[in-house]
């Protein structure tokens, strides 16, 4: 009988079991893969070359410093000194460096975003409030009005009378998330509110040796705090009273006071025998790395492009472009010129390349398509990923003087160092319903009914199982907060 079992080692369950061990709890982490992480790993994609790649997640924002802090996380998280470059269809580029907005509106905007972030993500490590809770500690109704209860579309267009400029704003609301700016749903509001909030700045940090750095050094902390970790057992079946739960595997089974699920709600309700969710999850991106022998030149010969690379490289998202992608997606079209976005991580941080790779001048580039929904990829995959790699790649040459095919770099065997991964592949490979990175569509991070008001946003049908990962109520994006929320919770209840 242990105290807790918590399904999944990816980051979040680290996080979970890491708080609960420490606690004094018998704890037990099962992992159906043969290494920890999940979503947030380091892998060497080809073989016999010396670059470990964030294969699939790759920038960090959510991670409280404070969570880090008490954690004894000792991964680097460094700072990009350009917050972004932008090509424009004449040629010319917008590069934007940190801190240092390009004009007043832009200002305007970010101070909006920035008091909002101020006041909301101090909330995420407690229990949650209601919305009107929330929104009296913003302190700001226009600000609140903007971001959480119209479309986004409307106060962009507000702040922004340039197209090219209220797309690059607007892609943070579109990461993985199927939906247009005016949508009612307001999934692209919920989106953007946590692209912009992390650390109370909205600052996306590069992780020192990658993604698998961080995770790596959760799985020392939590193993250190005494949790046992189990590789390469698949969870099956949970059956739970509400008081003791069994979980069974291939070739076993083992109860527990509370199970910790880091897989997606939509995983957790199969495993519990209970109906999927209607509608299902549904993931929205492309996403491509590349090894490259060296940087492409620009059409924009102004620019550096060890600085146009090494923050965010927007490419073909004009706010007209990404409405013509998104409705293109809608009829069932792969978008005939993908919107895209780009950075380079080893210029931040070389240490992922070997030696050889360093000395050579080779670079990584990290490539995220936009408005590429599951859907596109259910019937004809293989096509399908061809279709959507060559108008990704096509997108990127059009505002490149050169093609980034001629910079990729050669593996041993041959072969072109650029991999891609649909939401198709996204499921198979992390179980992720329709390849969602978030396991579900984001959730906004109060609480939407009065039940919900002090809880930990975690919480099941079941009194003793709990979501611990992405698809939690203030879940999604690489935090660590549904692991220590569904711990909380777990060690509210056991008094």
């Amino acid at each position: 009988m242990y105290d807790a079992v918590v399904i999944g080692a990816g980051h979040n369950g680290l996080v979970a079991a890491a708080y609960l061990a420490r606690a004094g709890q018998s704890v037990l982490v099962l992992e159906r893969s043969d290494h920890v992480g999940g979503a947030a790993v380091s892998e060497r994609p080809w073989p016999g070359v010396d670059a470990r790649l964030s294969r699939y997640s790759y920038l960090v924002s959510l991670l409280p410093q404070a969570l880090a802090a008490d954690l004894g996380l000792a991964t680097e998280l460094r700072r990009r000194a350009i917050s972004s470059y932008s090509p424009r269809p004449d040629g010319s580029g917008l590069l934007v460096r940190s801190g240092a907005p390009p004009h007043s509106n832009w200002a305007a905007f970010s101070a909006l975003t920035g008091r909002v972030a101020q006041a909301v993500f101090p909330t995420l490590l407690e229990p949650l409030v209601s919305r009107d809770e929330l929104r009296a500690r913003v302190g700001d109704d226009a600000a609140w009005e903007a971001l959480v209860e119209r479309p986004l579309g409307e106060v962009l267009t507000k702040y922004f009378e340039d197209d090219f400029e209220r797309g690059i704003i607007a892609t943070d609301a579109l990461i993985g998330t199927f939906a247009g700016l005016d949508d009612e749903s307001l999934r692209q509001n919920r989106c953007f509110l946590y692209h912009v909030i992390g650390n109370g700045t909205g600052d996306w940090d590069v992780p020192v040796g990658g993604m698998g750095a961080l995770t790596e050094s959760l799985a020392a902390i939590t193993s250190a705090a005494g949790a046992e970790l189990r590789l390469g057992v698949e969870v099956t079946s949970i059956e739970t009273d509400g008081t003791v739960a069994e979980v069974r595997f291939a070739g076993g089974a083992v109860t527990a006071r509370h199970v910790l699920s880091n897989a997606a709600p939509a995983v957790l309700a199969r495993l519990l025998g209970e109906p999927a969710p209607d509608p299902p999850p549904e993931g929205a991106q492309l996403k491509l790395n590349l090894l490259l022998s060296r940087l492409p030149r620009l059409r924009d010969a102004s620019v550096d492009p060890r600085e146009a690379f090494a923050g965010t490289f927007h490419v073909n998202e004009s706010a007209t472009q990404l409405a013509l992608a998104y409705g293109q997606a809608q009829r069932g079209q792969v978008p005939g010129l993908a919107p895209c976005e780009v950075y380079c991580h080893s210029l931040t941080d070389p240490s992922i390349l070997g030696p050889e790779l360093r000395e050579a001048g080779a670079q990584t580039l990290t490539c995220f398509g936009l408005h590429m929904p599951a859907r596109l990829f259910a019937r004809e995959p293989a096509t399908a990923k061809a279709q959507a790699i060559d108008s990704t790649l096509r997108s990127l040459n059009s505002v490149l003087a050169e093609p980034i095919e001629d910079c990729l770099w050669v593996a041993p065997s041959g072969e072109p160092c650029l991999e891609a991964r649909t939401p198709v592949e996204l499921e198979s490979e992390l179980a992720l319903p329709g390849g969602n990175i978030f396991h579900r569509d984001l959730l906004w991070p109060f609480a939407e009914d009065e039940a919900e008001v002090g809880t930990w946003g975690v919480e099941t049908a079941h009194p003793n199982v709990f979501v611990c990962g992405a698809g939690a109520r203030r879940g999604g994006g690489v935090s660590g907060i549904p692991g220590h929320n569904a711990a909380r919770a777990v060690l509210s209840r056991s008094g």
